[in-house]
């Protein structure tokens, strides 16, 4: 069988309930016991001040009486004695014998003598002696001991404190009886008095807890129905975050994860309408050459040499274009996939440039500045700087210069031509996928796909790819001298 679900809130108002109630009974309790240890702590100190000045004064009397009048005279002062008490001895070998004896509580009760030894009570004290005769009766009996313990009265049910004293070399033991009855009262009213305020702290704490539940329920539930709303699809779901608590932090989790998932997902949509646009385009740029080649195939069986020569030079041209964009096609698709493949070797870029300008047909001004030998892939960098040279050409105008500076960190290679430079309108999507300077798309030489492969070629040495005008369009490639997987 499942159990139901228990609620937050119920949790936290039943833990703290439970922490309060329990250290508020458990601090009651040491309260009461450190109170009640305290009282008769101090009740048996009083008792035993008392009965150490009795003892003086009575013993003062002793010393200079006689033997035989000793006993009258601890009689005579035990009859003042607001107690009851005992007056015992104990011959050697034998228990104790009650030699007088007075009520526990003598309320002006007459002591009548009947003997020179004995003495009549209506209460007879032994009973309280027995329980605790081991631990108040010291043997033999001399000295000034003291000794006390506590019993019950087995009549009233009442504690009552046990203390003996001897009475010098007399022989004579002394005990008294205090009731412990007012204190008990008194201790009876303090425990009232602990479990009220115990009472009184648990639903206090009872309170506090359903406040405190309130506050952490929610913003809880503030961010479980957001989190909802997020998966429902609003991602523009954000919630407050107030304080400085572990609730606040979770909230400001929250909204960054919410943040970060929108970003995301706009950039899932991005490359949708990337690969759309790239299929788009790849079609169109497909379809150009293709229905050029299918046009020029029929003239192939044209009877003159001439117009079969011009066919076939159609025919060569647009499979060489149609070559070149499958294999910049095959290039993209490696980047994205992943798989582009560094064979990275030390390359001196001042070389390097020298050669893409002879194989591209370009006379570019090259000058170069401190080190600029970095570890590269050279078949990559060589297409990144031949695309550039052949761009300054074709889009740009002469002169073409290109800048090597290996002065820092970074090798930085710059190529300017003397050009218009880019529109501005197309700086933010030069390096995209089929850019062209044209904006009708018309048939042209390139791809598209130059600029958007040398880039790819660039972040994969860990570098970067910028432009900007200045007199004309000027690239900017910026190389470590170093490739971490090299």
């Amino acid at each position: 069988m499942r159990l139901p679900a228990i609620s937050l809130r119920t949790r936290i108002v039943a833990a703290i309930v439970g922490v309060t109630t329990t250290a508020t009974a458990v601090m009651a309790f040491f309260a009461y016991q450190v109170q009640a240890e305290g009282a008769v702590q101090a009740f048996t100190i009083s008792a035993h001040s008392r009965m150490i000045s009795d003892n003086i004064d009575l013993q003062k009397k002793l010393d200079v009486a006689r033997p035989e009048e000793r006993v009258h005279l601890i009689l005579d002062d035990l009859r003042s004695l607001p107690v009851g008490w005992l007056l015992v001895t104990a011959p050697p070998g034998k228990p104790f014998v009650t030699v007088a004896r007075a009520p526990l509580e003598l309320d002006g009760h007459r002591v009548e003598y009947l003997g020179p030894l004995r003495m009549v009570a209506t209460e007879t004290p032994e009973e309280l002696l027995r329980p605790v005769e081991a631990e108040v009766l010291p043997r033999p009996f001399g000295g000034i001991d003291q000794k006390t313990a506590v019993t019950t009265n087995p009549e009233t049910g009442r504690s009552v404190l046990v203390v003996s004293r001897n009475l010098g070399n007399t022989g004579y033991l002394l005990v008294e009886f205090f009731d412990l009855g007012v204190l008990e009262t008194d201790l009876g009213a303090l425990r009232r008095n602990l479990a009220l305020i115990a009472l009184g702290v648990s639903v206090f704490g009872v309170g506090v807890a359903f406040l405190i539940g309130r506050r952490i329920r929610r913003p809880i539930k503030a961010l479980s129905t957001a989190a909802d709303e997020l998966g429902a699809g609003e991602l523009g779901t954000r919630v407050p975050v107030k304080g400085r608590d572990e609730v606040a932090a979770l909230a400001a989790s929250f909204n960054t994860m919410a943040a970060r998932l929108g970003e995301s997902i706009e950039e899932l949509h991005a490359k949708d309408r990337q690969q759309r646009r790239f299929v788009a385009d790849v079609a169109h740029d497909l379809r150009t050459p293709l229905a050029s080649m299918l046009a020029t195939v029929d003239t192939l069986d044209h009877g003159e040499p001439a117009t079969r020569g011009r066919a076939a030079e159609i025919l060569g041209t647009q499979a060489r274009r149609l070559a070149k964009l499958v294999e910049d096609l095959l290039e993209i698709a490696r980047f994205d996939a992943g798989k582009a493949d560094l064979r990275v070797a030390p390359v001196d870029l001042a070389d390097l440039v020298v050669d893409a300008a002879d194989v591209t047909g370009v006379e570019a001004a090259v000058t170069a500045s401190g080190d600029v030998t970095v570890v590269a892939d050279p078949r990559r960098v060589h297409t990144v700087v031949a695309n550039l040279l052949s761009n300054a050409v074709r889009h740009g105008a002469a002169p073409v210069t290109v800048t090597l500076d290996g002065t820092g960190d970074d090798v930085i290679v710059r190529v300017a031509d003397a050009g218009p430079g880019v529109p501005e309108d197309l700086l933010p999507l030069l390096f995209d996928r089929f850019t062209r300077g044209d904006h009708a798309r018309q048939a042209t030489e390139g791809s598209g796909l130059g600029l958007a492969i040398a880039r790819e070629n660039v972040l994969a040495h860990g570098g970067s790819l910028t432009v900007h005008n200045d007199g004309g369009a000027v690239f900017t490639v910026r190389l470590p001298r170093g490739v971490e997987n090299a």
